[in-house]
């Protein structure tokens, strides 16, 4: 188990900050009975602290799997820190304010605020890919977990650039509806219309899934064949983060697909269960006897 002292200490401070924020804006929902865009007008800090406890956890230890400590990667955390924390002051702040903090330019001040977070989202990005460059050139010993974690860098990145929509014309996270009309419990994403956060979402959590794929194929498998489906694993799920995307931006509600993004979503299970399977059967003879 890697050792709690080579992890990034100010990302654990903020994995415990925003757990505990989690925590608090939980009891914001129940208590709290203001409905902001349709949702508790607690929701929003409740799904940022959650995603953030998340993120800042998974990328402490994807630093701890460096050979050595990298300078570069570690002061681009602490940016990614602060960037994190910028946003995070945001959004609770408007919640206290009574008033929304995505989009909204309705004040002088709400418009700074706005821009605040614009500015703090670009540097995120920025820091995130210092960490992914820094990662893409180490040598890591585990070249199956090296190969998770550069995939889930990797379309974490995607996963940012696919909410680019959002912030730009539409300023708005539906397509084809206004915000806040009926969701789906929790998340919000629109049943109605399209929902460009559906993707910016898959595509965030690429840092937790694709080491858990690693960490499911364990042992059962040779390493070739292991970073072979990786790269399958990968694929898919940088092919279906774009596809979600795609069905948003098409006004189409997450269940309410068409029969033209049904045969997409049918075309990457059916290709991914293909190639996997292909990817199975090439393993070296000896090894499948073995097992």
């Amino acid at each position: 188990m890697t050792s709690l002292l080579r992890l990034h200490r100010p990302l654990m401070v903020l994995t415990a900050a925003t757990a505990v924020l989690a925590v608090i804006a939980a009891v914001g929902i129940v208590a709290d009975s203001r409905i902001l865009t349709g949702m508790p007008i607690w929701a929003k800090p409740f799904k940022f602290a959650v995603s953030f406890t998340l993120y800042a956890a998974t990328l402490a230890w994807m630093l701890s799997l460096l050979p050595r400590r990298s300078r570069a990667a570690e002061r681009a955390a602490t940016v990614v820190l602060a960037a994190a924390v910028a946003e995070l002051v945001v959004i609770v702040g408007q919640v206290l304010r009574g008033t929304t903090s995505h989009y909204n330019m309705t004040t002088p001040l709400n418009s700074a605020l706005w821009s605040v977070m614009g500015i703090a989202i670009m540097v995120l990005f920025a820091g995130h890919l210092v960490i992914g460059f820094v990662v893409l050139r180490a040598r890591i010993a585990d070249r199956p977990a090296a190969h998770a974690v550069r995939w889930g860098l990797g379309l974490t990145l995607v996963g940012m650039l696919v909410a680019v929509p959002m912030t730009q014309s539409r300023m708005a996270h539906s397509v084809g509806v206004a915000d806040g009309g009926p969701g789906l419990p929790l998340t919000g994403w629109s049943t109605t219309g399209g929902d460009l956060r559906i993707g910016h979402f898959v595509g965030l959590h690429a840092l937790q899934a694709l080491p858990l794929l690693a960490l499911v194929l364990g042992r059962r498998f040779d390493e070739a064949t292991r970073l072979r489906l990786l790269a399958v694993g990968g694929s898919a799920y940088g092919m279906l983060t774009l596809l979600l995307t795609w069905q948003a931006l098409r006004a189409q509600p997450l269940l309410r697909p068409d029969a033209l993004t049904l045969t997409a979503f049918a075309a990457l299970a059916a290709g991914t269960a293909v190639a996997a399977a292909a990817v199975i059967r090439a393993r070296r003879p000896e090894l499948t006897l073995a097992a």
